[in-house]
């Protein structure tokens, strides 16, 4: 590209004149200009100018001296930059666009927003989310810089305190910690920032940065409306069931308060979000969430993202967002699809919150509609988006690969597994920000995935083709690509709506909830079959007719224990999977022992799936009145007499906590499903209206 010149910028620019001190618009996109062809000189002349436009181009960096101090809207898309910094010239920016940059990160979208203070687009979207979540990590790392100022200065005399001083911006930047990893560029860069404006003052408290408000996330209305009785999956038969019949008449049990026990204490609402939106319509409080999974903690050194292999995935196409290392990033894994990545927290909206943030076990994947979202619950960001036009996620599910890179260093990373109405399975790199592996296997769609806990690479999808495959996904070549292989078919009669591999024996056997029952197969790859049909069906009283109910929720609550949730109306069930297949003999059918009932919704709704947190001895599941109903199983476990026949009260019942939504209390709702953290840190309700609800346990 020639340097540019005083004609091309009267070409383009906008009105046209032959001054340039009077052109307020200059379009200078497809130039492929490098930094050093903008002329300060040159630029500094157009005084009046109020719009530039250098997309697509090369520039990997702006001038720090543009001299524009009239520009309102400047876009930068697909460019090669690396530094948001430069942008401070700008303090009158109201427009900017860093699509398609893949060096920038989420951090630096952070970034723009107390670099601009009158900024109120960013990349096409409301640039008031992404401020209030600046500004609620401002607060907290502001306290926290405070805190470590008190304590590293409360040793040292007056004379070792002057000369400490210096130190202390270094010590701060070092020692002061809060959100992702992801977010770590941006908290160092603010730590910094108010560490020398301590030490500048020699004050004890920080002053938060000045920051616009913005205007408040949602202010319209919207009239009451009546639950959709739409199909809650795609199914063979379809379920009909009147509004009226949504709405349970019968009184909950009145347990509120904190779980008792050496793990009392209160759970807190966080945040409540709306990330999964249809066309990221901020009205959309229909779309329905379906399944969520806590990420694998991290090793220390592995939480690097694509530079863990050393390259960027071959046939992906780059194409920079709002926020995070790889930006907006679409690839096209088939020819019908066209997948959109998201890094950031872009198209959330934030409904309301309460509480302080917490600690470890964070980050929480989701699904539902169109869209796959990855957040940190530490802070409500919305790190990683992922959307397919079309499709419908119905599960999730992480595994932790060893991979070793080119230069022959073992590494690893997290995979997120994705599937729902078009039946395939997407192999999330969420890290690097793209889809990595596309596996069809079956003719309907997945209701559920899960990987096993002993073979990082196998892959178990459940379809309503009624077939359960097992899949080993193996480890991804050089350019990030997956080859999966097929090693068993598992026939199932009525569709299959949750995975669990027994607790005790995951190598041998899998259970599985359906719309027919509670079955169990053979797994083992040492046996010769490779299409396998249900070893056994488990009952859950006497009698004959006691068979073919749906079981909806199945989770291992210790290496013995099995709950599950739908083969009697309002009780979920514990049942000793040990005692169980011990008295199987070679019958086709058996009854479970029962350990113990719990009292749950009358509700005859289904498909509100239950979990368990192994750890805390917990059973977790949600109703149709937006309820989390919680129950420490530990003592009734510990008794030797046989069950009661009253089912168990709750430990707890979360009522939900009617957050509002475009200026409406959402006073009810479905809860589809409960998911704690392993530590039961966090707790993640999904709902029926678009929902993320978020709830931290407080310190005992």
């Amino acid at each position: 590209m020639a340097p540019l010149s005083t004609r091309l910028l009267m070409q383009r620019g906008r009105p046209k004149s032959d001054r340039l001190g009077k052109i307020r618009s200059l379009d200078l996109s497809g130039l492929n200009l490098l930094s050093e062809d903008l002329d300060l000189n040159l630029l500094g002349r157009l005084k009046q100018l109020q719009e530039l436009d250098l997309s697509d181009n090369q520039l990997e960096t702006l001038p720090a001296d543009l001299g524009l101090p009239h520009l309102h809207v400047l876009h930068c898309a697909n460019n090669q930059l690396r530094d948001v910094t430069p942008l401070c010239q700008f303090p009158q920016l109201e427009e900017l666009s860093l699509e398609g940059n893949p060096f920038l990160t989420v951090s630096d979208s952070l970034k723009v927003t107390f670099l601009l203070p009158e900024l109120r687009k960013f990349n096409g979207k409301d640039a008031s989310t992404t401020r209030s979540k600046a500004e609620n990590l401002n607060r907290e790392l502001t306290t926290r810089v405070a805190t470590h100022w008190r304590k590293f200065m409360a040793a040292l005399s007056p004379e070792e305190q002057a000369k400490a001083q210096a130190n202390f911006v270094k010590s701060a930047v070092g020692n002061v910690r809060y959100g992702p990893v992801l977010l770590s560029k941006f908290t160092q860069w603010r730590v910094q920032m108010i560490s020398e404006e301590l030490v500048a003052s020699g004050r004890t408290h920080a002053r938060e940065a000045d920051m616009p408000e913005g205007p408040h996330k949602a202010t319209a209305t919207q009239e009451p409306r009546a639950r959709p009785v739409a199909l809650r999956r795609p199914g063979d038969t379809p379920l009909s069931l009147s509004p009226q019949k949504r709405v349970c008449t019968s009184p909950l049990v009145p347990v509120e308060g904190s779980l008792v026990g050496s793990d009392s204490s209160q759970l807190e609402p966080l945040y409540f979000l709306q990330c999964h939106s249809k066309n990221n319509s901020p009205s959309d409080l229909k779309t329905q969430l379906w399944a969520c999974a806590f990420e694998p903690a991290w090793d220390e050194g592995t939480h690097s993202g694509a530079g863990a292999l050393g390259m960027a995935p071959a046939g992906a196409t780059w194409k920079g967002g709002e926020q995070g290392g790889t930006e907006s990033l679409k690839c096209h894994p088939g020819q019908e699809e066209r997948p959109l990545w998201t890094t950031g927290n872009v198209f959330t909206r934030l409904i309301s919150q309460t509480g302080q943030a917490g600690a470890t076990s964070q980050t929480v994947a989701t699904c539902g509609g169109e869209a796959v979202c990855v957040i940190d619950c530490q802070t409500g960001i919305v790190l990683h988006k992922y959307k397919v036009p079309g499709e419908e996620f119905f599960s999730v599910a992480w595994t932790t690969l060893t991979v070793v890179t080119q230069t022959g260093h073992k590494k690893r990373w997290n995979v997120l597994a994705a599937a729902g109405l078009r039946g395939l399975v997407r192999l999330l790199h969420v890290q690097a920000g793209f889809c990595c592996g596309l596996i069809r296997g079956h003719k309907k769609a997945i209701a559920t995935l899960c990987f096993s806990p002993t073979h990082e690479t196998h892959l178990f999808t459940a379809s309503y083709d009624k077939r359960i495959i097992l899949w080993d996904i193996g480890t991804p070549n050089q350019d990030y690509e997956f080859q999966a292989s097929h090693l068993l078919t598992l026939d199932t009669t009525s569709t299959p709506l949750r995975l669990c591999p027994v607790a005790p024996c995951p190598d041998a056997y899998l259970l599985a909830g359906c719309e027919g029952g509670c079955c169990c197969w053979d797994v083992r790859l040492d046996q010769p079959q490779k299409r396998r049909v249900c070893e056994v069906e488990f009952i859950f009283s006497e009698g004959s007719e006691a068979s073919g109910q749906r079981v909806d929720g199945l989770a291992f609550v210790n290496e013995d224990v099995v709950a599950s949730k739908g083969s009697s109306l309002g009780t979920i069930c514990l049942w000793s999977w040990s005692q169980t297949w011990q008295g199987r003999g070679s019958q086709p059918t058996v009854a479970v022992v029962v350990l113990a009932r719990l009292q749950w919704s009358p509700t005859i709704l289904a498909y509100f799936s239950l979990s368990t947190c192994p750890d805390k001895g917990l059973v977790l599941c949600g109703d149709e009145q937006g309820s989390v109903w919680i129950y420490d199983v530990r003592p009734l476990l510990a008794q030797r007499s046989p069950p009661q026949a009253a089912p168990q009260a709750p430990t707890q019942i979360l009522k939900w906590p009617q957050p509002q939504a475009l200026g409406q209390t959402v006073t009810k709702t479905m809860v589809n499903t409960v998911v704690a953290s392993p530590t039961f840190t966090y707790l993640i309700a999904l709902t029926d209206s678009n929902i993320v609800a978020i709830w931290r346990r407080g310190e005992p």
